[in-house]
């Protein structure tokens, strides 16, 4: 048996009905009564200057043990900058900032101690848009921004502008001078979208033995690990963080806000402390997906072939740069992605405005730009007579093509995907007659993500009974990873059940670094580290079975919880039996692996500013999407929906498969219904279920997909990451179906009931963006 046949099952979930029946324990459910409760004190202005703060009243309430600011724990911390501080200090940027923080017996008295803070602000006009960040005379929303340190060399700054990313390949002035092309411009808005996971971020913070030791809902251990030594000023070494199964992220949690409170509060009272923000805060603070403003325009000539492209994207951080300064990358893989261009250049500049910051959520800044670039396609198709699918066919990525930072793509991909599209559309049949007299459109989009690989490590330790225990920094945040796929790979590799592989919980003293659950990358990169580990325990189990058998090692399989030898099968011994006897010969038998980038090649000189020059996993989807759209009522009913997804190696269909239609339903929030808006003082207006329109049961429409297998990866047994990007191209089906049956131009998302309607009867303006400069070389800073 190979490890791939070995490997592949549609394994059901093992926490399934743990999770069902309330079993499982969240963070939060491990608080105990003894604990104390820590609460924040928010700004309620969105920008101003801190005059007094006197907590020395707060400090006398009963049950009070301890009140921190910003003084108590100065360092700055960021990612490519070190510009956001763990409570403010000097200067509020924006309405829900932390300022101090309260630790009680009880959470009622910790509330009621707020009230006695003394606080006194200045108020500052808000900077409240990008559009008054980047005005010439615009009030700076990081005055000493030249002063942070820098993390990561290589952006761009100034002023309001946090991080700047561009690539540039090829001749794209001598590409638009053409005679034979024309010139299609377009400009797209999407606003911001919550991740609304069921569990809030929630810590606890214990100080033992001089190191603070944090339980927290995470996506990051390691990240939280270092940024509370920072701010802290610890030695990282002095941190423990453990994960308890979290309830769900997207992104969300991958911050490390407040983690560090607890541990600094835990050290001034040396009691343990539990921080757990309330819905209303996680909202109202939640590191929305950004809000986004793009230009595209392209060359194309009469044979429809794309001689030329540039952009610009500016996308709103927030008051601090966090991970919008390293998703500024994603623009060159996204918005640059899908097509074959000759020569082409972006730019992605990451925006301070006084509002909450902003944060990565599933495929990142991709769904948006993937929703301009697509409409994008389809308004060339319209202005140069292309069919849209044909032209998609001409003119999508393949083998030797050039991405927009020089890299070279393998294989073919996208192309033959496009065709299984038309193959699952001609076996599902079309639903246009499910429209009903109602406007009918149908549309097929592309989209390009990528496998976020960095470093991973693992250990695998045999057990006396046989089974196996994996011990890494993964965390199961509801996907399903970790008590899935890792165990079916560990379990190919040894000849095991999965049931017999134990995933240990998170631990930054057990297991070596990780830089997170997220992009996709735990399967591969966790997964590849598993492998390395399994080899290293092979090795050993075979070379002692070897010496017990009496047989060379390289004449035994495992198979089955027993080492046999090849070609005769029920031969050997049990797995249990040669661990016992290593046990008491050579010790016990253990393995370690590791994985990281390879760091596929870029042209040189073709990225500026970027953390990923290019792809060492690229991942391909197509979406298609038939909506219906109500004319007198602007509402749109999504009729069908099909997925083709290029896996790699589906080594459980179906947790894939699962993963699909959750994507798309999330995406279908996103495209239709989610919408944050910003109060006249800098509030975010929805925060809570009621206000914020999440998808119901209702909206959910059940996806025909079919897993694409066979593209190059360097993931463990040839897979890929398949939870990030089910969400990729879904506001870009919706967009460009939507626009096909109305007959108008789709630039903005959501496409809220009112908005089709402005649509229709020609009232939505479309987006300008003044700020954005005509030329291309004006939109960056040299």
């Amino acid at each position: 048996m190979s490890e791939l046949s070995a490997t592949v099952m549609n394994l059901p979930r093992r926490d399934a009905q743990d999770k069902l029946r309330g079993r499982t324990k969240y963070t939060n459910d491990r608080v105990r009564p003894d604990m104390l409760h820590a609460v924040l004190l928010r700004s309620t202005v969105a920008a101003g200057r801190i005059r007094k703060l006197d907590v020395s009243a707060a400090l006398r309430c009963p049950g009070v043990r301890a009140v921190a600011t910003g003084a108590d724990a100065p360092g700055l911390y960021g990612i490519g900058i070190a510009d956001h501080p763990l409570l403010a200090i000097d200067t509020i940027r924006y309405h829900g900032e932390p300022i101090a923080v309260v630790a009680a017996e009880t959470e009622k008295q910790a509330r009621a101690a707020l009230a006695a803070i003394v606080l006194e602000v200045e108020p500052l006009a808000p900077v409240s848009t990008m559009a008054e960040a980047l005005q010439p005379a615009a009030r700076l929303v990081h005055e000493g921004w030249r002063g942070y340190e820098v993390i990561t060399e290589g952006g761009a700054r100034a002023g309001n502008i946090a991080w700047e990313a561009k690539s540039s390949r090829g001749d794209v002035d001598a590409a638009f001078a053409r005679p034979d092309i024309r010139i299609v411009e377009s400009s797209f808005t999407v606003g911001r979208q919550s991740h609304v996971p069921f569990e809030p971020r929630v810590a606890i913070g214990s100080w033992e033995d001089g190191r603070a030791h944090i339980q927290t809902s995470t996506q990051v251990p390691w990240t939280v690990r270092n940024v509370t030594g920072r701010v802290m000023q610890l030695a990282p070494g002095r941190v423990r963080v453990t994960v308890p199964p979290v309830g769900g992220g997207f992104g969300l949690k991958f911050d490390a806000s407040i983690e560090p409170i607890t541990a600094l509060l835990a050290r001034m009272t040396g009691r343990t402390v539990v921080l757990e923000n309330t819905r209303q805060e996680e909202m109202a603070t939640c590191l929305c997906r950004e809000n986004a403003e793009i230009r595209i325009r392209s060359a194309v000539t009469a044979e429809g072939y794309i001689a030329g492209r540039e952009a610009v994207v500016l996308m709103d951080c927030g008051a601090y740069g966090g991970e919008q300064v390293f998703l500024t990358t994603m623009t060159a893989h996204t918005l640059g992605g899908n097509y074959r261009v000759g020569a082409t250049r972006l730019v992605s500049r990451a925006v301070y405005t006084n509002t909450p910051p902003n944060g990565a959520f599933r495929a990142c800044n991709g769904v948006y730009n993937t929703f301009a670039l697509e409409r994008h396609t389809d308004e060339i198709c319209d202005a140069l007579g292309f069919d849209p699918m044909e032209f998609r066919k001409k003119n999508v990525l393949g083998d030797g093509d050039l991405g927009a930072t020089g890299q070279v793509f393998e294989a073919d991909v996208l192309a033959p995907m496009l065709d299984r599209m038309e193959a699952l559309r001609a076996s599902t049949g079309t639903s246009e007659a499910k429209a009903d007299g109602r406007l009918y459109g149908i549309a097929t989009t592309v989209g390009t993500w990528f496998v976020f690989v960095g470093p991973s490590a693992a250990t695998v330790n045999l057990n006396a009974d046989g089974s196996a225990t994996l011990v890494t920094s993964g965390v199961e945040i509801g996907s399903g990873t970790m008590v899935q796929s890792l165990p079916q790979i560990v379990a190919g590799q040894l000849g095991l059940a999965p049931d017999q592989v134990i995933v240990r919980e998170a631990d930054t003293d057990a297991a070596g670094l990780d830089v997170g659950v997220g992009g996709g990358r735990t399967t591969v990169s966790i997964g590849a580290a598993s492998v390395a580990a399994c080899a290293d325990v092979r090795e050993k189990l075979l070379r002692t079975a070897g010496e017990m058998l009496q047989t060379r090692p390289e004449d035994l399989v495992l198979r089955d919880g027993r080492v046999e030898i090849t070609g005769r099968p029920g031969s050997g011994m049990s797995i249990p039996a040669v661990v016992a006897h290593a046990q008491a010969t050579t010790g016990p038998i253990t393995g370690s692996g590791a994985f990281t980038a390879r760091n596929t090649p870029a042209m040189s000189g073709c990225a500026m500013g970027h953390f990923i020059d290019a792809l060492d996993i690229p991942v391909f989807v197509v979406h298609e999407a038939e909506v219906a759209v109500d004319p007198e009522t602007g509402h749109v009913e999504v009729l069908a929906y099909r997925v083709v997804q290029d896996v790699g190696r589906a080594l459980n269909p179906r947790a894939i498969l699962g993963q699909i239609q959750g994507g798309v339903v999330q995406g279908l929030g996103y495209a239709l219904h989610e919408e944050v808006t910003l109060t006249a003082d800098g509030r975010i207006a929805q925060d809570d279920f009621e206000t914020y329109r999440l998808p119901l049961a209702q909206d959910v429409i059940p996806v025909a997909a079919d897993l694409y297998e066979g593209a190059p990866s360097m993931g463990p047994l040839g897979t890929k990451g398949a939870g990030e990007v089910p969400i990729l191209a879904v506001g870009a089906a919706i967009g460009c179906a939507v626009a096909r049956a109305i007959g108008k131009p789709v630039r903005q998302l959501p496409l809220t009931p009112p908005r089709v309607l402005r649509l229709l009867h020609e009232r939505e303006p479309p987006p300008e963006f003044p700020h954005i400069a005509p030329g291309w070389a004006s939109n960056t800073l040299g």
